[in-house]
Formats: structure tokens, sequence, C-alpha cells
């Protein structure tokens, strides 16, 4: 049997406009993905740096190629936000795809642990640290400064490298229950 493709990828947002009282949409301001056999196919896609078409067609051309895509909390955020930029800007939604989603898949869930990526890694010993992002930095990578295009590109690229190895080890635990399909 075919091993399967499994495309790893992290989204970077930031406020694009408010529904009502402090509930606001995301405007997605970079993309990461990488397949998880694939080190070299790492790619991310900024905006500032690239056009928001060219970002959402790069990773819509990753996301088809992949058998399963996963993440941590993509099915409760960076599916659904990613879908809608690109009705948005006139392209054709996402297909269906099995997904792996490290948080909404987490089993054994314990009461005494937050099933933070962060938190997990560090409780599971990934040597993979987080980019932390203070209120500073993500005025200036929201801005999309020189400066704040690094900061979210090393976040986000630094999210997804952390998330491969987190969940190699959540898989090798059984720790995480079967995928899901999701559609838009």
């Amino acid at each position: 049997m075919p091993k399967l493709r499994i495309l790893d990828f992290d989204t970077e947002c930031r406020p694009l406009n408010y529904l009502s009282q402090d509930f606001t949409n995301a405007d997605v301001t970079a993309i990461a993905a990488c397949f998880s056999d694939e080190p070299k196919s790492m790619r991310c896609w900024l905006l500032g740096r690239d056009t928001p078409r060219a970002m959402f067609a790069g990773f819509r051309k990753m996301y088809d190629a992949a058998d399963i895509v996963t993440g941590h909390y993509v099915l409760m955020h960076d599916l659904g936000i990613i879908n809608g930029a690109m009705i948005e800007l006139g392209l054709p939604p996402l297909g269906e795809k099995l997904v792996s989603d490290t948080k909404v898949h987490l089993i054994k869930k314990g009461k005494t642990f937050s099933a933070s990526q962060e938190n997990l890694s560090e409780m599971f010993g990934i040597k993979v640290a987080k980019i932390h992002m203070n209120a500073t930095r993500w005025r200036e990578a929201n801005r999309l400064s020189p400066r704040g295009l690094k900061l979210t590109e090393a976040r986000c690229v630094g999210d997804v490298i952390q998330h491969m190895a987190l969940r190699k080890v959540l898989v090798a635990r059984d720790l995480l229950g079967p995928p899901t399909t999701w559609s838009p």
C-alpha cells in the first residue's frame, strides 16, 4: 500500500473587521506548509510579500496534492478561514480532505494540562521552541513591515516544524484518534 502524503500547515492572521462587540473576522497574513516526509517542501506565503491570490493558489496546490492535512486546531480555525478567504477572492473553495488535527483528535486528554501545541510540545520534550510574539511584535507583524514579515514567517514556519515533531510523538504514543473528513 502506498504511503499517504501528509501536509502539515499553519496560518497566522490579523483582525480584519468587527462583526459585533469584540468578535472579529480574520485576515490571513501567512500560510506555511510542508509535506511531513519532505522537509525541502516547506513553503511560506506572506501577505505583503505575496499577493493574496498567489498565497491561496500556492497553498491550494499543496492541499490538493495531499492525502491528509494536519495541524493544531485546523478543523476549528485554519481551514474555515482559508476557505472563506478563497471564496472572497473568487477562487474555488477547498475540496473535502481527511484531516488529522492534533488538538481536536487528541485522545486521553487530561484535566491537569493544557492541550495547546506549545504546552504539549514542552510536555513531550520536543526541542523545537515556539516563536513568541508579544503585543508589540504582533502590531509590527500585522502592519506588514519588513521586520514584521520576518517575525510572521519565523512564527508560522516554526509552528509547522514544531507541529511535525509533536504529531510524530502523539502518533507513536497512540494519542491521536482517527482522521476525519473536512468539507466546506
